[in-house]
């Protein structure tokens, strides 16, 4: 299964996952909590879904733009017999209104009970996993990634979100297990790749990391998150000039998102030399 929108992974909320996974630099870094509704919110894929139909059409459409009144259409269209697609308008209405916890446990009530096929439930039990995530509940993101790959256990996208859970736990052993499986069904997913660099990285397994940063960028020449951390590594490796040259990257082909922000504190660190670091 192919979700379309992986904002939680890599995109505007790809600072909460690449913290998660320590692929920002090489200090501690903390993702700026300002985001829109639309970048936060992981959509319903397509397909598989819950629901389909005029109403969960719009109800999808208002979330992008309004989600206080997709909330209030959901809640409307649910006292109305809206069934499961109301649920998970619902849940993602809070999740983009800025509550993930309770989110979340909608979203795991919902993928529980649901009697959808084993790929859309996993799939809800996937925007759970992220919802937790941006709740800092990453023990129960763990919980639901898990339960989503019990029903879809070759799904890729699955198996890169259990591994960003567990890459925010510091179980970077058990994330590049999850990816080495994620890249045996996919050898080019270049986030993959970037995540797995990452863990590596942190078990100081640095060749390694550059190894895969190497193929996530000739898989994907343009991936901001992958220069990120070829910046990072080039620092370790003593490269300062060529972890600004990535950093700078970075900034030019992501600008205004998470990504640009980290590069932009790693550049500004770099500049400022040993002493202040």
């Amino acid at each position: 299964m192919q979700r379309q929108t992986r904002t939680v992974l890599l995109g505007a909320f790809a600072a909460a996952a690449l913290t998660a996974l320590g692929a920002i630099g090489w200090v501690a870094l903390t993702p700026s909590p300002a985001q829109t509704a639309e970048d936060r919110m992981p959509t319903p894929p397509q397909p598989p879904r819950l629901a389909d139909g005029p109403e969960f059409e719009r109800c999808l459409g208002l979330l992008r733009g309004d989600p206080e009144a997709a909330r209030a259409f959901a809640e409307s269209w649910s006292r109305e017999g809206g069934g499961e697609g109301a649920r998970q308008c619902q849940a993602l209405a809070l999740l983009a209104l800025g509550e993930p916890a309770l989110a979340a446990q909608r979203l795991e009530t919902l993928a529980t009970q649901s009697a959808a096929t084993s790929q859309a439930r996993a799939a809800v039990f996937a925007q759970a996993t992220q919802a937790w995530l941006m709740a800092g509940e990453a023990n129960r993101a763990y919980g639901a990634a898990t339960l989503a790959l019990t029903l879809s256990p070759e799904d890729v996208d699955l198996l890169v979100d259990r591994a960003v859970t567990l890459g925010s736990l510091s179980r970077y052993q058990e994330a590049i297990e999850d990816l080495d499986r994620a890249l045996a069904l996919d050898p080019n997913r270049a986030e993959a790749l970037v995540f797995r660099a990452a863990a590596n990285r942190h078990l100081d397994r640095v060749d390694l990391s550059a190894r895969d940063i190497e193929r996530a960028l000739e898989s994907d020449p343009a991936s901001a998150e992958a220069l990120l951390e070829r910046g990072i590594i080039r620092q370790l490796r003593g490269d300062a000039t060529g972890a600004r040259e990535d950093w700078q990257r970075a900034i030019a082909l992501s600008p205004n998102s998470p990504t640009a922000d980290l590069a932009a504190q790693n550049l500004a660190l770099n500049e400022a030399g040993p002493a202040r670091r």
